[in-house]
């Protein structure tokens, strides 16, 4: 028995394994930050800090009288924040998931999914001042370049924005973090000669990724390198146990993750 709870629940093997590929299928679908930062871990639920490599000197007036002369130093540290998202699925499905449904109903799993993956995307696009968390938005040392909503126009802003990151000496390839209503103009959208913008978007890009991100706001092209962003995990996204009553049972999706900017200089944000 781990800290999930899972062999509380009234579910059996088969149900188990339906609901964590519910889970897995949906949160793929919301999880855009972690396709374009450095992902470590998972190292466990017990991992409770990502070490930052550096110090705080404390004053001799901390130590007993008389140690004079001593030097003492104190390890900084990130602690990584726990998020746990409430769903419900009902045991009606879950018994008809033992008979072999293949059409069950986890509209609340969705909804979980959306609003945990939201949670992490925003820490990393904007950071999450209440967990000491500093987003790679907030950290952008240039000018913010508008996008607009003719999206014929994006590949000029986004190859300005790719010139910008070499010139600094941010090597690519690149990618394109970009809210869902920008995305779906790029998709949508020819240029003319019928030209798709997202082929021509990509070759920009450097054939680096262009990425839905539910949390966004506006986009960002940014070094797909390696070594700039990180995003630390202690306990992965898994699915645990609560409580359950005659009617439903009640689960909760869960993860520990920490998250800090090396390079500031290797993303630029574009407002919409």
């Amino acid at each position: 028995m781990n800290h999930l709870m899972r062999g509380l629940a009234p579910i059996s093997d088969a149900g188990w394994k339906e609901v964590d590929a519910e889970a897995k299928e949906r949160l793929h679908t919301h999880l855009a930050a972690r396709r374009l930062v450095d992902v470590a871990g998972p190292h466990g639920w017990q991992y409770s800090a990502t070490d930052l490599g550096r110090t705080t000197s404390l004053k001799e007036s901390s130590l007993p009288d008389g140690e004079e002369g001593v030097v003492v130093r104190r390890r900084r540290v990130l602690p990584l924040a726990e998020v746990r998202v409430p769903f419900t699925v009902s045991r009606q499905e879950l018994d008809d998931a033992e008979r072999g449904a293949d059409d069950l109903e986890f509209d609340d799993l969705d909804r979980a999914a959306k609003q945990i993956a939201m949670i992490e995307n925003r820490a990393v696009f904007h950071g999450w001042a209440a967990a000491g968390m500093t987003g790679i938005a907030d950290t952008c040392p240039y000018d913010k370049p508008a996008l607009g909503e003719n999206a014929e126009a994006y590949p000029g802003v986004i190859a300005r924005a790719v010139d910008t990151l070499r010139r600094a000496g941010i090597d690519g390839p690149y990618g394109l973090a970009i809210g869902p209503s920008g995305y779906t103009r790029i998709v949508e959208s020819t240029e003319h000669g019928g030209q798709l913008v997202f082929d021509h978007v990509r070759r920009v890009l450097g054939g680096g990724k262009i990425v839905r991100a539910p949390g966004l706001d506006g986009a960002m092209v940014l070094s797909l390198a390696g070594g700039d962003f990180f995003l630390e995990l202690g306990q992965d996204l898994a699915v645990g146990y609560s409580h359950h009553d005659a009617e439903n049972v009640t689960l909760y999706l869960e993860e520990s993750f920490s998250f800090r900017v090396s390079e500031p200089d290797a993303a630029i944000t574009l407002t919409v």
